[in-house]
């Protein structure tokens, strides 16, 4: 199915679902099933709330980070490239986003905790 519209609380076409879910109500999204040729509308509803501390040392998924990889270690270099990491010939250093070096499993090869300027 395929998502036409996400609604947010306030705007047309919410305001009756706003009055029976309140502040619960997320979003409104219209979906269509080309097979079936049907509209669908949906909602997104908060059914759960409770107290969160996000870890004060676990990076933000997008940052990136500066990687030790040697010149030899040409699979790794691909598998980074494949991942969507960059070279960065003034530091010396292969580039990618935590979120990517975790999947990899090379938290251990970022280079001295330094995270790039783009970030």
């Amino acid at each position: 199915m395929d998502i036409k519209a996400t609604l947010h609380p306030g705007q047309n076409g919410t305001k009756e679902l706003q009055a029976k879910y309140g502040d619960k109500l997320v979003c409104v999204r219209y979906r269509y099933d080309k097979i079936r040729k049907k509209r669908f509308k949906t909602i997104e509803l908060i059914i759960d709330e409770k107290e969160w501390i996000p870890s004060p040392g676990a990076p933000a998924r997008k940052k990136e980070f500066f990687l030790d990889i040697a010149a030899r270690e040409t699979t790794l270099r691909n598998k980074i490239k494949t991942v969507g990491g960059t070279w960065e010939p003034s530091e010396n250093a292969w580039k990618l986003t935590w979120e990517k070096i975790v999947e990899l499993g090379l938290e251990s090869r970022i280079k001295s905790q330094k995270e790039t300027r783009s970030s």
